[in-house]
């Protein structure tokens, strides 16, 4: 049997730019996703606190120490610019592998910069 694990966290990320007229996805500074694990083409579950909104998208490399969070796409039209994200990212693994997992986890500042 598999469960999904959150295996990486962004949590308290603000969000730069709203792009819509683009075909779909997060970009998100290259720094940011290096730091938990994540990698381009990635699914994530993104978390508005301001609205409640939650989707699933895939993640886009962008300039590194930039703190670019940029929803593209249909995307753009779950926030705004200046909202507060949680970004998930998830794994399928066994109940074993996932006792001897830990999620990596960073929270960022108000300029999206790594905190912790």
């Amino acid at each position: 049997m598999f469960i999904q694990f959150c295996k990486s966290k962004i949590a308290h990320a603000t969000v730069t730019e709203a792009n819509l007229l683009y075909e779909g996805s997060i970009t998100i500074s290259d720094d940011l996703i290096n730091a938990v694990g994540i990698i381009p083409g990635e699914k994530v579950e993104v978390l508005n606190m301001n609205n409640g909104n939650r989707f699933d998208t895939y993640v886009i490399r962008g300039k590194a120490q930039t703190g670019e969070i940029c929803f593209n796409g249909p995307a753009a039209r779950q926030g705004l610019v200046g909202d507060q994200v949680i970004i998930l990212s998830y794994a399928m693994m066994t109940p074993e592998e996932a006792g001897q997992m830990k999620t990596k986890v960073i929270h960022l500042d108000d300029n999206n910069k790594i905190k912790n």
